[in-house]
């Protein structure tokens, strides 16, 4: 039974009434960020139940030591944690000597929070009666600035609702935060200053090893009846935290408002020596504004925001829901700023996974941020990846290879690899093709090829070197090989010729070598200079020729299909249906030696080859190697229903596809796999909306035009979403009824719809 306490709404993720089995859920369903920072939904008041604390800044980490039963040669000797930083939302509330604390009140009623995804805010309110009998009501909304995104703000209203009592309101910066997830449970965090200073208060700290330093920040104004409470408040330090003190007779019905500003000030952003200045800076800005006109402002920049990646969908509430959540979740994670920060699997909502950046980027989210906001963002996200060739150089030199291989990190924060599964980090190379792809991918959808001579040929060469020589020549075969590596599938480890690692082999080697011949002949300057960079030569791009024109790829005659690898057919098939519901999720029922003996598929494989270049197939093909290996994929990674969902409505069956996208939309929401209080899956979430853009409205490149093939679920009534292509936004609405398409811009665009021609003119509604 999925969880389904949250409440189906257009615009909102809305939880109403108390239980405390849900706090650390709702923790993560209700995070909020804004690209630079960001936090679990954590109550501001001190809560004594089971909670995860959870604040993160962008970019910042620590490298905690590996730890494994085994040391293998080639081992990363870190793994990047992204940091639980310190906390600037506290505010205890103290009421006639009694700690407000939900987990502790005789009643908690008319409970209820929201997300309001439309405007960018989280609300929480209740009516609580606490062990002294003092009955209180409870209104507090909080946000992160996408206006200014050093700054967070709180507005915190509370009413003593049957009797007169003292209020003690206390915030506070908590700098003696740990890590819920620690190999050593090091220390990860050196407090070096703490400040008071009037209203405000600095807590300057700096991470062990990788020395960021941090100023956390907070303001406070309290406020009765709207009327200012002019006292200064009392300051209380201790070695890891400073708070301030309002103490306040506040009269029946009286509403008590306390306005509280904070964040964090970055040595990334700011000298290292003025990071309080910067705090001070930040604080009289959004002092200048008041809460009100920076929650206009918010309110603003998200309408603008949306105004570009919403999709609509009627008739279906909790599927558009669903689409929502995915989107803002993926918009307060990345807004392609800043070129040195990426896309985490648990964005701002948890520690799970570590590093920042994994092949999850590169092969689902750059084409949520190409077609939503403008090219300069997935030219920062390529950017990324060509400013840590250098390292994906030094990671492939310590597994072995030379002359300039690069094997890109699964996991990482700075370039070097982190991850230490020796069946990931040394096998799944397949990764390295995603960056490679990613390339193509931008310049199919933008046409802007200026990315290959000023950054990516070198990119493209490092890679099609590490495939060169990671192939082995088979005298049996009379063919290249690829042996000991993971595929996509991690329920098959240390395979033999993973069909889409070999595949994807091959197209790097052909594409590096298209690449070179194009900036050849028309960037002959660029080519000198990278020619002279990495010590190509004829002779070496000629070896690559063979390797790819003779690469091995495992096949069924008897099926008419390639296998996933080497001796799939040697598994005992029963196929998902027939196994017995109390065996799932296998990965928390069997053990790992019994899930590596099966045939069943953890994600798409096989079919993450067909998704990525499926013009090099046919219809035929596509759907002989969905109908083989659907049935044995348990869809156990967030990743892989949204790429069965796009394969299942290109194959014309919408109803599976419906079902695999609102399994991907609502994974969080619903709660699938059972660990949503660990975190929000985020970078699957741009898979939910390729969901809808690729597979339902059937969105390709293709002979460079946009084309379409809209396709619409039982379930809806319409749906519409708009892509900028090439800096032109094309709108797409599809109904049952039909489909239309606009163009806002001044030229005409042709696209194709369905494979015939269609000619949009601004202005013009084009039914087609």
């Amino acid at each position: 039974m999925n969880q389904d306490y949250i409440k189906a709404n257009p615009w909102s993720i809305i939880e109403e009434g108390f239980s405390k089995e849900q706090v650390e859920s709702s923790e993560s369903l209700f995070s909020i960020g804004n690209g630079a920072m960001g936090q679990r939904a954590n109550f501001e008041e001190h809560y004594s139940g089971e909670t995860f604390q959870g604040s993160y800044i962008a970019g910042v980490y620590y490298p905690d030591k590996t730890r494994v039963g085994w040391w293998k040669n080639g081992y990363p000797e870190y793994f990047a944690k992204v940091l639980n930083a310190p906390n600037w939302i506290g505010i205890d509330v103290t009421i006639n000597d009694v700690p407000l604390d939900l987990n502790t009140c005789k009643k908690v009623e008319h409970f209820r929070r929201e997300l309001n995804m439309q405007e960018g805010w989280y609300k929480r309110s209740f009516v609580a009666t606490l062990p002294n009998d003092v009955e209180v009501a409870v209104d507090v909304i909080r946000f992160l600035s996408l206006d200014l995104d050093e700054t967070g703000a709180i507005q915190y209203n509370l009413q003593v609702l049957n009797t007169d009592a003292q209020v003690v309101m206390a915030p506070y910066l908590d700098g003696g935060i740990k890590n819920k997830d620690t190999n050593w449970d090091d220390k990860f965090w050196n407090i070096t200053d703490i400040a008071s200073e009037g209203n405000r208060a600095f807590v300057a700290s700096h991470t062990m090893k990788t020395n960021f330093s941090v100023c956390t920040f907070m303001q406070s104004e309290v406020y009765v009846d709207g009327t200012k409470f002019d006292v200064k408040p009392t300051a209380k330090k201790n070695e890891t935290s400073v708070g301030h003190s309002y103490i306040i007779d506040l009269g029946k019905d009286e509403t008590l408002t306390l306005v509280k500003f904070g964040g964090y000030t970055v040595d990334r952003n700011h000298p290292k020596d003025k990071l309080q200045q910067a705090a001070n800076a930040v604080l009289d800005k959004a002092s200048a504004l008041g809460f009100e006109a920076l929650l206009q402002k918010q309110k603003e920049v998200w309408a603008q925001i949306w105004e570009m990646s919403d999709i609509t969908i009627d008739g279906d509430v909790k599927a558009q829901q669903g689409i929502r959540f995915n989107i803002f979740q993926l918009n307060q994670t990345y807004l392609g700023k800043d070129s040195r920060l990426n896309i985490g699997p648990k964005g701002f909502t948890g520690e799970k996974y570590g590093g920042s950046t994994y092949w999850d980027t590169e092969a689902y989210c750059l084409p949520f941020y190409m077609a939503t906001k403008n090219q300069e963002v997935a030219w920062n996200l390529l950017k990324y990846r060509y400013n840590h060739l250098k390292k994906a150089i030094e990671n492939a030199q310590k597994l072995g290879f030379s002359n300039g291989a690069a094997l890109y990190p699964m996991v990482t924060m700075n370039g070097e690899e982190c991850h230490n599964e020796w069946e990931i980090t040394f096998e799944e190379i397949h990764r390295n093709g995603a960056i490679a792809f990613a390339i193509f991918n931008y310049y199919r959808f933008t046409g802007d090829y200026s990315y290959i001579p000023k950054m990516g040929l070198e990119v493209l060469i490092g890679i099609a070197r590490f495939w060169h020589q990671r192939v082995n020549f088979s005298e049996e075969k009379q063919k290249y090989v690829m042996l000991g590596v993971t595929g996509p599938n991690e329920y098959e480890n240390n395979v033999n010729n993973n069909w889409y690692t070999n595949y994807l082999a091959k197209w790097c080697i052909q594409y590096a070598l298209e690449q070179l011949k194009i900036v050849q002949e028309s960037y002959s300057d660029d080519y000198k200079r990278i020619v002279a960079i990495t010590n190509l030569t004829p002779s070496e791009t000629e070896d690559w020729g063979k390797v790819a024109g003779n690469m091995y790829f495992p096949y069924s005659e008897k099926h008419e299909v390639f296998l996933q690898q080497d001796g799939f057919l040697d598994k005992k098939l029963v196929k998902v249906q027939d196994l017995e519901k109390s065996e799932r999720p296998i990965n928390q029922k069997w053990s790992w030696d019994r899930i590596l003996r099966s045939p069943y598929i953890k994600q798409a494989d096989v079919l993450q080859g067909f998704y990525f270049f499926e013009d090099q197939f046919s219809q035929e093909e596509l759907e002989r190697h969905f109908d083989f290996y659907e049935p044995f994929t348990v869809h156990e990674s967030s990743l892989s229903p949204c790429v069965h969902s796009i394969q299942a409505a290109k194959l014309g069956r919408m109803e599976q596809a419906y079902t695999f996208y609102l399994r991907t939309s609502r994974l969080d929401l619903d709660d699938y796999n059972k660990e949503v209080k660990e975190g929000l899956h985020i970078t699957s979430m741009a898979g939910t909306w390729m969901s809808i853009v690729e597979g339902f409205g059937g969105m390709r490149i293709l002979n460079d035009q946009l084309c379409f093939a809209p396709k619409i679920p039982d379930q809806w009534q319409s749906y519409s979403f708009k892509i900028n292509f090439r800096n032109q936004i094309v709108t797409i609405h599809v109904s049952a009824d039909g489909n239309s398409f606009e163009i806002t811009g001044n030229e005409p665009l042709t696209i194709q719809v369905d494979g015939k021609p269609v000619k949009l003119v601004p202005g013009e509604t084009i039914r087609a």
